[in-house]
């Protein structure tokens, strides 16, 4: 099962594409040439139905030369078998759409970045057949966005910037001005952004900082959370409100993934009081193909 917080490493790239550019420009030093347009395109790379091989996010980037396929995925820890699929993902990506692939790996921790960094070789130890060299984010390499200025520069990088150091002594300096940082940008931009950070924050102390940042704000896209019932710590024990939101979660991932919520769906789910069961539905959101599926 995917974690909210391995969906929300990839998902901030979705919810700002510029963000794509500015972690390979900026914090990688990579050159492009000029690009005229960043778009999201389908990262389902199953070619048998039997198989299924999807990676986290792709985005297509066209430029005055060859467009690039960055293919952007969360890596929470060491995994052996990853390697293999991420050179299928590049692979693909080249022989389906003619592009150069860029295979950019996000990490919340730094022995998992030191791993993903190296250059993996598949087949023989003495005569490889492939070397996989990822460009890779972490703690090491990624900024601390930790003042107010930096934050509100650039509000998707201080999201990415909570997420990769949600695990270390920074996280809280960095949410701190993360939330108000939020303020300076449209609603609808600022709720993503604040949804996927709690996503992201999940199974960390940092939690409960971003919480608590939450419960105290006042700012217009926080008015909002409350208004939708969506801010988790916000209900005071109101099984109401929490079922609320939980409903309002499930519809709103199955809207970013593009699958079709026919009407009578859409209330089956709004209308629901069992938190556990939409706590289910809320998981089956994140992997399902169809809106059958959800309900099997």
């Amino acid at each position: 099962m995917v974690s909210p917080s391995h969906e929300a490493l990839h998902r901030v790239f979705q919810a700002d594409t510029t963000l794509v550019t500015c972690a390979l420009d900026h914090l990688l030093g990579v050159t492009l040439p000029k690009i005229h347009a960043i778009t999201r395109i389908d990262s389902d790379m199953t070619e048998h139905k039997a198989l299924v091989r999807q990676a986290d996010s792709v985005f297509l980037l066209e430029t005055d030369k060859r467009p690039h396929a960055v293919i952007v995925e969360s890596q929470l820890k060491e995994d052996h078998k990853k390697p293999a699929a991420w050179a299928y993902y590049a692979s693909y990506m080249q022989a389906n759409y003619g592009t150069d692939p860029v295979l950019l790996v996000i990490c919340r921790d730094l022995a998992t970045a030191k791993w993903a960094r190296q250059v993996h070789r598949l087949g023989l130890s003495d005569a490889p057949c492939l070397l996989l060299h990822p460009l890779v984010l972490g703690p090491d390499n990624v900024p601390v966005l930790d003042t107010l200025d930096a934050a509100c520069a650039n509000p998707s990088l201080a999201v990415l910037s909570s997420l990769v150091h949600s695990l270390g002594p920074q996280a809280s300096d960095i949410l701190g001005v993360l939330a108000p940082a939020l303020a300076t940008i449209d609603v609808e931009t600022a709720l993503d952004l604040s949804h996927v950070t709690e996503a992201g924050l999940e199974g960390t102390p940092a939690l409960q900082i971003w919480r608590a940042l939450m419960s105290a704000m006042t700012f217009p896209y926080q008015t909002e959370l409350e208004r939708q019932g969506e801010a988790k710590g916000l209900a005071k024990g109101r099984v109401e409100g929490r079922a609320e939101g939980e409903a309002i979660a499930v519809l709103r991932v199955l809207r970013r993934r593009g699958i079709p919520v026919p009407e009578d769906a859409r209330q089956r789910i709004a209308a629901c009081t069992d938190t556990a069961q939409l706590e289910q539905w809320l998981d089956r959101a994140l992997e399902v193909d169809t809106i059958d599926e959800l309900f099997a």
